[in-house]
């Protein structure tokens, strides 16, 4: 035991017994330093979630959906001009916290709405199955996020009212063509009976929170396939 107190520790035996023998770092190379851990996320952060669309598509309902789970019968007075809710969305654990507007979809509140792209996280795009004007409007809007939003905002593509399947004027397909064509997510939705709406926003706080704590070596969150996954997993219920 006395000897062994006294022993140098083994590094400094090979480097003095054997100089060309280095000893290695625990990453396998002496000149290898470790990376960077990832970023913790904060979950103090509220990230700003805004809903657009043409007037009437049901965007404060598809809000009091996801806020209070409840369907309001009857429709709502237009919306004037912009309001929001605050909700938590609970990822992977870590709470996230967004802030929801929930915009007017009138020509006269247009410039209203730009305003509040700039700092947009996140921004819901929604068209009404039934309405064609509705879903024809949809390219405009887009120019219009493309416009005045950050280029990383997340965009996601909204056909609502799949309750009225009966009434439907635009065809599944034709929404996943126009998602496609701009490369956004997209699934259809029902503020009636709730089909969608809690994965659609998830799926976006999911969205927002890998890209808050991203580490440049690790590969992005994709939110079309976790949607995909979503999708596989449900025995009940189709997602697109």
């Amino acid at each position: 035991m006395e000897r062994m107190e006294s022993m140098e520790p083994l590094s400094a035996f090979y480097t003095t017994a054997y100089p060309e023998i280095q000893p290695e770092s625990g990453y396998g190379s002496g000149d290898k330093t470790p990376p960077a851990p990832a970023p913790a996320y904060d979950q103090e952060l509220v990230h700003k979630t805004i809903l657009v669309g043409d007037s009437g598509v049901g965007k404060t309902s598809l809000l009091v959906q996801f806020d209070q789970g409840k369907f309001i019968p009857g429709s709502f007075s237009a919306t004037v001009g912009i309001g929001f809710t605050n909700k938590v969305v609970t990822v992977d654990n870590l709470k996230v916290k967004l802030q929801i507007w929930d915009t007017a979809g009138q020509e006269r509140f247009r410039s209203v709405t730009h305003a509040y792209y700039r700092d947009a996280h996140a921004l819901l795009l929604l068209y009404d199955i039934t309405s064609k004007s509705s879903f024809d409007n949809i390219r405009a809007w887009l120019t219009e996020i493309h416009e005045y939003a950050q280029s990383d905002v997340v965009i996601m593509l909204l056909g609502n009212k799949t309750d009225m399947a009966g009434e439907r004027a635009i065809r599944r397909e034709e929404g996943e063509r126009l998602a496609r064509e701009y490369s956004v997510p997209f699934m259809e939705t029902s503020a009636k009976t709730g089909v969608n709406v809690e994965l659609a926003f998830t799926a976006v706080a999911k969205d927002l929170k890998s890209r808050a704590i991203q580490h440049p070596t690790e590969p992005k969150f994709k939110i079309h396939e976790y949607i995909e996954a979503q999708k596989e997993k449900s025995s009940c219920c189709s997602f697109f």
